[in-house]
C-alpha cells in the first residue's frame, strides 16, 4: 500500500478506490493544462473540502501507487476540468461502469427500478441480478454490448465452461444454457456454435485447435462480432 496520510473512510469519502483508475491520463491532463502537483492538490482542497489532499497523493495516484475514491476522482475531474470517464480506464464491473457515466447508486437504481440498498449489495458481489426488464433497463442506461453485459452479470466463468464444452462435444447440448446467459437471438448463438464446433473439430489436436479451446470466449464474441456486423447468418 502506498504511505501517503488518509483519513479514515467518511460516508461522503468511501475508502474504496475508484477502479479501473488511469494513471497515465491523470498525469497526461495535468501536464496538458500546465498544472504541478501542488496546484491539483490546493484546488481540491479548496474547491472539493478534501483537506487532506497533498502533492504526495496526486503523484501517489498517476503513479499507479494508489486509486483515488469516488469523491476524490470526481473532484480530480473537476480540477482537471475533464470527466471522471476521461480517468479511467475500460470499465468491467458494475461500479466501473457507474462511475464512466458519472452516477450516483441512486440514480442506477431508479432508472433500473429496484431499491438502492439492494443495488449496492450487487455492486458489493460484483454480479448483477435482475429481471429481464430489469436487466434491459441497465443495458440501456450504461449503453452495455453483449461481452460486457455477461461481464457484469459475473458469468464470464460459467460461459467460458459451457462454449468449450459445445465445441469439444455436442454443442446442440449447451447451446440452451448459453443462450441463457448472453442477450443475443438463440439462432446466432446457435449458428456461432455450429462454426466453432466445426472449425474446432478441423483443427483437433493441433496448435489452433488448443487455442480455440483454451480462448473459446475470446473466439466466441469475435465470431458474434462478425455475424452481427454483416446482419446475422
Amino acid at each position: 500500500m502506498w504511505p501517503v496520510p488518509r483519513p479514515e473512510a467518511l460516508p461522503d469519502q468511501p475508502d474504496q478506490p475508484a477502479s479501473p483508475f488511469d494513471p497515465l491520463a491523470a498525469h497526461r491532463l495535468r501536464v496538458a493544462l500546465g498544472m504541478g502537483p501542488e496546484h491539483v492538490a490546493r484546488d481540491m482542497r479548496v474547491s472539493y473540502g478534501l483537506p487532506y489532499v497533498g502533492p504526495d497523493l496526486v503523484l501517489a495516484w498517476e503513479r499507479g501507487e494508489a486509486g483515488p475514491s469516488d469523491s476524490e476522482l470526481t473532484a480530480l475531474a473537476g480540477t482537471l476540468w475533464c470527466s471522471p470517464t476521461d480517468l479511467l480506464a475500460r470499465p468491467r464491473t458494475l461500479r466501473e461502469h457507474r462511475l464512466a457515466h458519472g452516477l450516483a447508486p441512486e440514480d442506477v437504481a431508479r432508472a433500473v427500478g429496484i431499491d438502492a440498498r439492494a443495488y449496492l449489495r450487487l455492486e458489493e458481489k460484483d454480479a448483477w441480478r435482475g429481471t429481464d426488464r430489469q436487466s434491459a433497463a441497465l443495458v440501456d442506461l450504461f449503453g452495455l454490448t453483449p461481452p460486457e453485459y455477461v461481464t457484469v452479470t459475473g458469468q464470464d466463468d460459467r460461459l467460458a465452461e459451457l462454449l468449450r464444452k459445445a465445441v469439444t462435444t455436442r454443442w446442440q447440448s449447451h447451446a440452451r444454457g448459453i443462450a441463457k446467459l448472453v442477450p443475443l437471438d438463440r439462432a446466432l448463438v446457435e449458428y456461432v456454435l455450429r462454426d466453432l464446433h466445426a472449425e474446432y473439430q478441423a483443427r483437433l489436436a493441433t496448435p489452433a485447435g488448443l487455442d480455440l479451446r483454451d480462448r473459446v470466449l475470446e473466439y466466441f464474441w469475435t465470431a458474434v462480432e462478425k455475424e452481427t456486423g454483416a446482419g446475422g447468418p
